[in-house]
C-alpha cells in the first residue's frame, strides 16, 4: 500500500479510510496518515499538519457526514495542527491526548510540539468516543511523547498506533519528554494485547502486530547491548557512539539517533548500569 497518493482517500476496511498528507521527509516517510473511522458518522484521527490542501482532502472524504470527534494521538506538529481548521469546518470537538507545549531542543521528526493544541476533552486510559457502529477506546502509550495515546477499535480488532508503533521505522524517543523506560513499558503493554492490525501514523498497516512489537523490543535490547559494550570499551560521548552504531544509516538521521541513544543511556542510568562522568558516560 506504500504507493498511495497524497490527498486521495483509501478505504482500508469498511469502517476505516486513510488520507495521506503531502509532508514526506526522512522522518515522516511518505507523510502523516489521517484516518476516518465510521460510515454514517465519523471520527478523524490525527488530522495532520497545517496544510489547507490536506484539510480539504479530509473534508472531501468526510463528504458531509457528521464528525463526532477529531481524535489526537499526540501533539507533534505533523499530527495535530489541522485539528483546528477541521474543527472550524465541521463543528466537531477536539479530543484525545493532553496538551503539551514542551520546549524540546533536540531534533524531531516533526519540528516540535504544537503549542496551540487545545482539546475540549482529554481521554484517560479506557475512556472512549463513539458513533454509529464504532468505538475508539484510548490506550495510554507514553514514550515517544509523554502524552501519547493509541486508540483501539474493538468492533474490528484494529489499533491506531500513532507514532508509538509505525509501519516503516522505529520511533524517535527524544528526551526530556521522550522517555525510553516508558516507551519499552508501552511496547510490553501492546504485546499483552491481541489486536488484529495496527494503523500507524506513518507507513503501511501492520498485519502481524505481535511479531513487529516483539521485533521492536528485540531491536531496542540490541541497541542497549551495543551501548553497554561501547561504554565498556571507553567510548564516552553520544556522537562517538552514534558513529559506531549507525554505520550505513543516512547521516541526516544521526541527530535523531543521538536523541534515542541519550534516551537509552538515561534508562540504563536509572537501572544503575551506567553513570554520567563529566561530559560523557561510563560503566556504573
Amino acid at each position: 500500500m506504500s504507493d498511495q497518493t497524497p490527498g486521495v482517500a483509501e478505504q482500508l476496511e469498511p469502517l476505516v479510510a486513510r488520507v495521506l498528507a503531502n509532508n514526506p521527509s526522512p522522518f515522516t516517510h511518505t507523510g502523516t496518515q489521517s484516518y476516518i473511522v465510521g460510515t454514517v458518522d465519523v471520527a478523524v484521527i490525527d488530522p495532520g499538519p497545517e496544510d489547507g490542501a490536506h484539510v480539504a482532502a479530509l473534508l472531501k472524504a468526510i463528504d458531509g457526514r457528521p464528525v463526532r470527534a477529531i481524535v489526537l494521538t499526540h501533539t507533534h506538529r505533523d499530527h495535530s495542527p489541522a485539528s483546528r481548521p477541521l474543527a472550524a469546518a465541521t463543528g466537531a470537538p477536539i479530543v484525545g491526548c493532553a496538551a503539551l507545549a514542551f520546549d524540546d531542543l533536540g531534533p524531531r521528526a516533526d519540528a516540535s510540539f504544537d503549542p496551540d493544541y487545545r482539546p475540549q476533552r482529554v481521554l484517560a486510559e479506557g475512556e472512549s468516543v463513539e458513533g454509529e457502529g464504532w468505538t475508539l477506546a484510548a490506550l495510554a502509550t507514553p514514550g515517544h511523547t509523554s502524552n501519547h495515546l493509541a486508540f483501539a477499535l474493538p468492533e474490528t480488532g484494529a489499533l491506531f498506533s500513532g507514532d508509538h508503533v509505525m509501519g516503516w521505522s522505529t520511533s524517535i524517543v527524544s528526551p526530556p519528554d521522550g522517555n525510553m523506560t516508558d516507551y519499552l513499558a508501552s511496547l510490553e503493554k501492546l504485546l499483552g494485547r491481541e489486536d488484529r492490525v495496527y494503523y500507524p501514523g506513518h507507513g503501511d498497516p501492520v498485519s502481524n502486530p505481535q511479531r513487529l512489537v516483539r521485533g521492536m523490543l528485540g531491536h531496542r535490547k540490541q541497541r542497549e547491548g551495543q551501548i553497554l559494550r561501547l561504554v565498556g570499551e571507553g567510548v564516552a560521548t553520544i556522537p562517538a557512539m552514534v558513529e559506531r552504531m549507525y554505520v550505513g544509516v543516512d547521516r541526516r538521521l544521526w541527530p535523531a539517533a543521538e536523541r534515542s541513544v541519550l534516551a537509552h543511556l538515561l534508562d540504563l542510568e536509572g537501572r544503575g548500569l551506567v553513570r554520567q562522568d563529566g561530559g560523557g558516560w561510563a560503566a556504573a
